[in-house]
C-alpha cells in the first residue's frame, strides 16, 4: 500500500514536471476516445478497432520504462504519442493518406528516425552497463541501430501487405504508372516493355484510369526507402555523438532511452 501511494507521488510530481508532455498525452487521447465513442455509436467496427488498437500503443512508451527499467526522454515519448495518432486516427479514419499526398511519406521518414532512435538507446544501455563485459565501438553500435531500424519498417510492410491480403484493406497504396517490364506476358520470350500505358482495363472494363495500376510495390519500396533516410540521418548524429561531439548533437539525447 506504501509503494502504491510512493508511486502514485511520484507519477504526480512527474506531470507537474512535465507539463507539455502530459498535456500531449491527455489532449491526443480525449480526441482518441471521442472518435472512439462516435465509431461505436455510428457502428463503425472498423474504426472502433482501430481506436483501441491506437489507445492501446499508446500506452508501450509507459509500460517500456516500468518493465524494461530504461528512461525515454519527453520529445521521444511525445513523438511517438502523435505519431500513432497521425498514423491511425488521421491517417486512416480521417484519410490524410489520401487527402495529403506526403502525409504517408513524412510519417515512414519519421518512423525511420525513431527506430533507428530506440535502437541506438537499446545497445547503448548495453555498453554502458557495468555488468555486461562488453565495449561496443561506435560503428557497430550505429549499424545495430540502423538494422534495428530496417527492421521494424519491413515488419511493418509485412503487416501492411497481411492486412490488404486477409482484410481486404488498402494499406500498401496504388500507384499509376505509365511503363512496366515484365517477363511473365504470353507469347513474348524475355522481358517485354510496354510504354506510354493510357488505359487500364479489367475483364473488357475501363478502370477509369490513364496508365496502369501497380498494386502496392512502388509504395512498398518507397517506405522503406524513407525509412532508409531517417535511420541514416539519425546514425549519422548518433555517430558523432558517440564520438564525444555531444556539444553538436545535443539534439540527438532527446530520442535516445537511457537506462535507469
Amino acid at each position: 500500500m506504501r509503494k502504491q501511494v510512493l508511486r502514485g507521488r511520484l507519477n504526480i510530481e512527474e506531470m507537474k514536471r512535465h507539463k507539455v508532455k502530459t498535456a500531449v498525452y491527455f489532449i491526443i487521447r480525449a480526441f482518441t476516445v471521442a472518435v472512439l465513442v462516435n465509431s461505436v455509436l455510428g457502428g463503425k467496427w472498423e474504426n472502433t478497432f482501430t481506436c483501441a488498437l491506437t489507445l492501446a500503443l499508446m500506452m508501450i512508451p509507459s509500460f517500456a520504462e516500468r518493465r524494461l527499467n530504461v528512461s525515454l526522454p519527453g520529445v521521444l515519448e511525445c513523438i511517438m504519442v502523435i505519431f500513432v495518432f497521425a498514423a491511425n486516427i488521421l491517417g486512416e479514419i480521417h484519410a490524410f493518406y489520401g487527402k495529403i499526398p506526403m502525409w504517408d511519406t513524412v510519417l515512414h521518414t519519421i518512423n525511420g528516425f525513431i527506430c533507428a532512435g530506440v535502437g541506438f538507446g537499446l545497445i547503448d544501455i548495453l555498453n554502458r552497463d557495468r555488468r555486461v563485459n562488453v565495449n561496443l565501438s561506435p560503428v557497430f553500435v550505429v549499424l545495430f541501430s540502423f538494422c534495428f531500424s530496417m527492421t521494424a519498417g519491413t515488419v511493418w510492410e509485412f503487416f501492411e501487405f497481411a492486412m490488404d491480403f486477409f482484410r481486404g484493406t488498402d494499406m500498401q497504396k496504388d500507384t499509376v504508372i505509365d511503363a512496366i517490364h515484365s517477363i511473365a506476358l504470353p507469347e513474348h520470350e524475355g522481358v517485354v516493355t510496354l510504354e506510354n500505358i493510357k488505359e487500364t482495363a479489367v475483364n473488357g472494363k475501363s478502370l477509369g484510369i490513364n496508365g496502369y495500376l501497380d498494386i502496392g510495390l512502388y509504395d512498398t519500396m518507397k517506405d522503406l526507402f524513407v525509412n532508409f533516410i531517417g535511420a541514416l540521418v539519425f546514425n549519422i548524429a548518433g555517430f558523432f555523438y558517440l564520438k564525444g561531439r555531444k556539444k553538436h548533437t545535443r539534439f540527438i539525447r532527446n530520442f535516445i532511452p537511457k537506462g535507469e
